[in-house]
């Protein structure tokens, strides 16, 4: 199965509410990157991003230096098409995730709902997670929402990994230190209940290593 002919499918199949994910507001999501990045200068990066509507709350909350980056075209289309005028304010990635070429340390939060648990091998989370080495800057932050233990075993046709907060961190490894996690239930637009672990962690490089010194 291709990857990128999977989601151009869902994308040009069904509008941005049609698909289970759909949040008309993603306020969990923006409550927290308000937490930890309260200089709206902050580079900010929505990694899978679909055809989210957190772009929409990060410019109305005045962020503007913003890259939204996912795997299909026609979901990117159809955001740029939402905010009319405002898109031109952004970086616009149609790439995959795994290999896209990222500036080094320049990402002050990397955000991720939905993305990760896709990556069901052990080879697909570590390119993963050394691409969010590579782009996010020491100390800033990642904030990756994956479904809970508790949550579907599949979505979109398609296998997940489902995580705790705790299996979600071991991921990332221990230069990643949590700074906070939340068991959330989403609320399908078929009014089906979906459980999500959110999980905001530091990126703090060779920490463990200046501790154990």
């Amino acid at each position: 199965m291709d990857p990128k002919a999977h989601w151009e499918h869902v994308y040009q199949d069904k509008a941005p509410d049609e698909v289970s994910w759909f949040e008309p507001r993603a306020t969990l999501s923006l409550d927290l990157i308000r937490r930890i990045a309260p200089d709206r200068d902050s580079a900010i990066i929505d990694v899978g991003a679909g055809a989210s509507t957190l772009v929409d709350g990060l410019l109305d909350a005045g962020y503007h230096n913003i890259t939204v980056l996912d795997l299909s075209g026609a979901a990117l289309a159809q955001t740029r098409k939402r905010l009319a005028g405002d898109a031109d304010l952004i970086e616009w990635l149609e790439a995959d995730v795994l290999s896209v070429k990222l500036p080094p340390a320049s990402f002050d939060v990397w955000h991720d709902r939905a993305t990760f648990h896709f990556l069901t091998t052990p080879e697909a989370r570590e390119r993963y997670v050394a691409q969010v080495r590579h782009a996010v800057r020491p100390g800033g932050h990642v904030l990756v929402a994956t479904f809970a233990e508790d949550g579907p075993s599949r979505c979109s046709g398609l296998p997940v990994e489902r995580y705790s907060p705790e299996g979600l961190q071991h991921e990332f490894g221990d230069d990643f230190h949590v700074v906070t996690s939340q068991h959330y239930e989403h609320r399908t637009p078929a009014g089906a209940r979906q459980a999500f672990t959110y999980c905001l962690c530091r990126f703090e490089p060779h920490a463990a290593t200046r501790h154990a010194a």
